[in-house]
């Protein structure tokens, strides 16, 4: 289990630490090494790797071929990659794994916050639900750039807050699932499934 000094000393700077903890407990998984693969609703069962070297072998093997996410945060393994060799071993390190996904994060709540006005609860639970999908609003939101600064706080705290008085919360358009497998090819996280799976000596999803 990862404790909550690594957790402090290892994420990103640009995100409070309330909001990194509520993170790590929402997406978290406490082994490093630990790889999950999806193919759109459907979870591929894998023999969970013993060693950084055995996690990076099963990342390249499906990356470009399934959702690959990784480690503490669940990381998307493949993200602004074009060939699996330049997967870098950062992705199993507990530590280098919490500060690329918090700095992820922290900009997908950005987004989702500069899109409600406020940063209010809806924004980090509609945060959490993009970075589980892939999606906010329509769009895949991993590509979407920073838009910097969070919107003036309306109350005293960042999550937890209500919108001030007037002030009126939109729910966000859920993303169209279908989507998924219409992700550009050149990004093998967002590529869709290439082979058939079930001929590869892998276990059938659940």
């Amino acid at each position: 289990m990862i404790d909550a000094a690594t957790i402090h000393q290892c994420a990103d700077p640009t995100l409070k630490p309330a909001i990194v903890e509520k993170f790590i407990r929402a997406v978290g998984a406490p082994d490093p090494l630990a790889v999950t693969v999806r193919t759109g609703n459907r979870v591929i069962l894998v023999t969970p790797p013993k060693t950084a070297a055995e996690a990076m072998e099963l990342i390249r093997r499906y990356v470009g071929q399934a959702m690959v996410r990784v480690g503490v945060t669940q990381y998307p393994a493949g993200l602004g990659v074009t060939d699996t060799a330049e997967l870098k071993p950062d992705l199993v390190d507990a530590c280098a794994n919490i500060r690329m996904g918090t700095a992820l994060f922290g900009k997908i709540y950005r987004i989702v916050t500069k899109w409600y006005g406020a940063p209010v609860d809806e924004a980090f639970g509609e945060a959490i639900d993009a970075w589980k999908s892939g999606y906010f609003d329509g769009k895949y939101v991993f590509d979407e750039p920073d838009p910097g600064s969070l919107p003036a706080r309306k109350g005293a705290s960042d999550v937890g807050d209500k919108p001030a008085e007037g002030d009126a919360a939109r729910p966000p358009s859920r993303p169209d699932d279908r989507t998924q497998q219409d992700r550009e090819p050149g990004d093998p996280n967002k590529a869709g499934i290439r082979i058939d799976l079930t001929g590869i000596g892998i276990n059938k999803p659940k």
